[in-house]
């Protein structure tokens, strides 16, 4: 049974720095592996973890068209409307540069240009997820990303049908039969079949998110992301059974995943316990969602609206939902959030696969200080500046002064030198 209680008196915890496996030595000696052996040691490791040695690591044109055969036509023609909403969302991202001239000739300005190659992560494990090909690609493509690369485990050396369909419908350029830490070695790094990737984006198991941490600087990331999160925002009027169901989406994802209400009510709080415990009876992976409300769900009983959008913005969570009258009034009360639904009629799972706004979101209070993914992730901002003889002359008096404060005589030389 989840647990209810007041505002004040929650024994709810910040996810910031929870408790996790420590993989990060078991992590640590795969990419040392990758980048020793290359390709063998992929082979041997996809024989190991995926239950197959493959013929070659990346899928085949051939490989590619059986797999598309074999996916769910229904799904496919859902996921080119989903793209569809994906690009509309996506493409008002786009940003564009800008230069600035000043009257003495000096000229300052930026240039806005996507990476060379990204490289997307889409995990196979306890369930596969074509929505994240989607989220993880399209933005990449709109940025004009050179060429866009995906790893994603081959259980017996056969790629899912349904993500190499969301692969063929958003624009992924090669696909390679690779999954966990052994994948984002293989993109940091290069292998004789792999190339090299400037960023490495999408979420994984723990194993991922350390790989992802370890190999920052060889390659750019997007986050490193957590177990998922739920929080919801609800009132007197809010259904039960709507916040119960809409719990459990996001307790489905992993044991250890977080699904939170705050409400007003109590008497809406019992009815959605209630109604969680309905629900799960029949829930195809109830075990793992039971396991999530009973180790991190939670009920919490707040004074008013206002204390449990304050409590939500402590929380900083993944997803939060506003099920109250007006939402858009509370919505400039949010500070902290990565995704925010708003009213009685968007559950989470349409930013999950709908909407078109992306779901790959910070977690674990990350969201205090980072964003969804986006066209930005894919796109780098070179910042250029120009000055003419007399622009210079003016202002290496002042340079050169700011530079010797600062200990660094060789600076100031350098804006002294350029003097007649």
């Amino acid at each position: 049974m989840i647990k209810i209680e007041k505002l004040g008196e929650s024994e709810v915890i910040s996810r910031r720095g929870g408790a996790v496996a420590d993989v990060s030595a078991a992590v640590s000696e795969i990419i040392a592996d990758v980048r020793r052996n290359g390709d063998e040691a992929l082979l041997r490791l996809c024989e190991k973890f995926d239950g197959a040695r493959p013929d070659r690591l990346e899928v085949s044109e051939e490989e590619l068209a059986a797999a598309l055969e074999k996916a769910d036509k229904k799904l496919m023609e859902i996921l080119e409307k989903a793209a569809e909403n994906i690009r509309r969302f996506h493409s008002a991202q786009l940003r564009n540069g800008f230069s600035i001239g000043f009257a003495d000739g000096t000229v300052l300005g930026q240039r806005i240009s996507p990476i060379e190659r990204a490289g997307l992560y889409i995990p196979g494990g306890t369930a596969a997820y074509p929505s994240t090909v989607l989220m993880n690609c399209i933005p990449a493509k709109i940025a004009g990303v050179g060429e866009i690369i995906m790893c994603s485990p081959a259980k017996n050396g056969i790629i899912n049908p349904d993500i190499a369909a969301a692969a063929k419908i958003a624009g992924v350029d090669r696909i390679f039969k690779l999954g966990g830490a052994q994948a984002i070695a293989a993109m940091a790094y290069g292998t004789e079949s792999v190339p090299r990737a400037d960023k490495i984006t999408g979420p994984g198991n723990a194993y991922v998110a350390e790989a992802k941490r370890q190999i920052y600087g060889a390659a750019g990331i997007d986050m490193i992301a957590g177990p998922s999160e739920i929080l919801i925002v609800a009132d007197a009027a809010g259904d039960p059974k709507m916040l119960a169901a809409d719990m459990l989406s996001q307790a489905e994802h992993d044991a250890n995943a977080s699904a939170v209400l705050i409400t007003d009510s109590p008497e809406l709080a019992r009815a959605t316990a209630e109604e969680i415990e309905r629900l799960l009876a029949d829930l195809p992976r109830r075990d793992i969602a039971g396991a999530s409300i009973e180790n991190n769900g939670r009920i919490i009983i707040a004074g008013n609206i206002s204390e449990a959008i304050e409590a939500a913005n402590a929380l900083a969570p993944e997803h939060l939902e506003l099920c109250v009258d007006e939402p858009f009034e509370w919505l400039d009360k949010v500070m902290h959030a990565g995704s925010v639904f708003l009213g009685r009629h968007c559950p989470e799972a349409v930013g999950d696969y709908w909407a078109g706004a992306n779901h790959t979101l910070p977690t674990g209070g990350t969201a205090r200080f980072s964003s969804a993914l986006s066209v930005d992730d894919f796109m780098k901002k070179t910042q250029y500046i120009y000055y003419t003889p007399a622009a210079l002359d003016a202002a290496a008096d002042d340079i050169a002064y700011f530079a010797e404060k600062e200990g660094l005589t060789g600076h100031a030389r350098s804006a002294l030198s350029r003097r007649s």
